[in-house]
């Protein structure tokens, strides 16, 4: 260990992380995640620049996702088993050559394996909230895990507008190029800056460490919600997300694509205004941040069927449903990394993967529900979901309070 990671180490231990140190990780977790979404508005000029059919294109994202479904089951668990500040080390190395190989990828072959390469690695957005809880002062943890995650959510917003911008500079391959360079500064400023966890761990199997998982969320009805949770709602937003495109960028609006990627920025706002929510979790009002977001989360959805008769009315449905989404998956996160500190980035990893099949499911039914019935179907789809989410809620609350009666 350097020394200025044993002294950081010394500092961490007597008072969580400090501002700087938290910040520092929120923009890491950021800049890790966005890098599975800056081929979403790329794939016109991947499919020209390689000769790839626009017929399967599509691929590129496909696979991107499958390697970070792989890498949720198989790497995140050794968060638990491992050093964090090595792995993350590690990792964001072997994501930053993934990159690099996208941008100078000559033939589709070599593409798309990068590509699952860099989905792979993607999941050291995981492992970073995980080792910010377990880093973070109890008293902090929900505040920590909120800031954290505002990074996340700020990056998958931001990443399509910000790939934009780029290739409209330099072309597609800049924008790999640009998060390579970025991925290997992130990683000197964390070993750094951030410390090496010296605390002894419970001696376990890496296949017991994998199993545990869904034997956990089955046992445990708890945890159960919050899978469930993460999965409706992260439909509902991927359900907006993925459809909004459809009708701004078709007449009368017409909306050019970088115009279409403003509205993100209103959902950052949205998510960091939610990351107060981590505060209220540390608090003890976890459950009741989790009722009264999915009640906003519902409510949302009558703002945004407003479109295309009051953009207004729009923005400010984009800025609640992120923000009740993000409360929500902020609480989650929290509640999940108190109750078990020690399976933190297995249990983190399980959970995100009822959020990708939530996210694949939004993503697939919006397309389809704006081919039947246009913006109507794709409001009436992600008002179902968030409708779903909200009676599991109160029908975990009533049975929770029947049982201690």
């Amino acid at each position: 260990m350097d020394i200025g990671s044993s002294r950081a180490s010394q500092e961490t231990e007597l008072t969580g992380l400090s501002t700087k140190q938290t910040i520092m990780l929120a923009t890491a977790a950021g800049l890790s995640v966005a890098n599975i979404y800056y081929a979403q508005p790329l794939l016109d000029l991947m499919a020209k620049d390689l000769e790839i059919s626009q017929a399967s294109v599509g691929i590129i994202v496909t696979l991107t996702q499958v390697g970070y479904a792989l890498g949720l089951i198989f790497i995140v668990p050794l968060g638990d088993l491992i050093d964090r500040h090595r792995l993350i080390v590690t990792q964001g190395l072997l994501a930053a050559i993934a990159l690099a190989t996208v941008a100078t990828a000559k033939a589709p072959i070599i593409l798309l394996v990068s590509m699952i390469a860099v989905g792979l690695l993607a999941v050291l957005v995981q492992i970073l909230v995980a080792y910010a809880a377990s880093l973070a002062a109890a008293a902090q943890r929900g505040r920590v895990v909120g800031t954290v995650t505002g990074g996340v959510v700020t990056g998958i917003l931001a990443a399509r507008f910000v790939a934009g911008v780029v290739a409209d500079l330099g072309g597609w391959r800049a924008v790999y190029l640009t998060s390579a360079l970025l991925m290997v500064l992130m990683v000197i400023a964390l070993t750094s800056s951030l410390p090496q966890q010296s605390a002894r761990r419970k001696p376990e199997l890496y296949f017991d460490a994998l199993i545990s998982v869904p034997r956990m969320f089955w046992s445990e009805p708890g945890l159960l919600l919050r899978g469930l949770l993460a999965l409706l709602i992260f439909a509902s937003f991927s359900t907006f997300w993925t459809a909004l495109v459809l009708p701004l960028s078709a007449p009368p609006l017409s909306y050019s694509h970088s115009k279409i990627g403003l509205f993100g920025l209103v959902g950052v706002a949205g998510a960091f205004a939610a990351t107060y929510s981590g505060r209220l979790s540390d608090r003890g009002f976890g459950t009741w941040v989790t009722g009264i977001s999915l009640a906003l989360l519902l409510a949302s959805w009558g703002l945004i069927a407003f479109l295309p008769f009051s953009l207004a009315l729009l923005l400010a449905g984009v800025l609640v449903l992120d923000l009740a989404i993000q409360a929500i998956h902020v609480t989650n996160l929290s509640i999940i990394a108190t109750e078990h500190p020690e399976m933190s980035s297995r249990l983190i990893g399980g959970y995100m993967v009822f959020y990708s099949i939530g996210s694949a499911t939004g993503a697939i039914g919006a397309t389809y529900a704006y081919s039947l019935s246009g913006w109507v179907g794709v409001c009436i789809l992600g008002a179902t979901f968030s409708a779903s989410a909200l009676v599991l809620w109160l029908a975990h609350l009533m049975r929770f309070t029947t049982n201690n009666l």
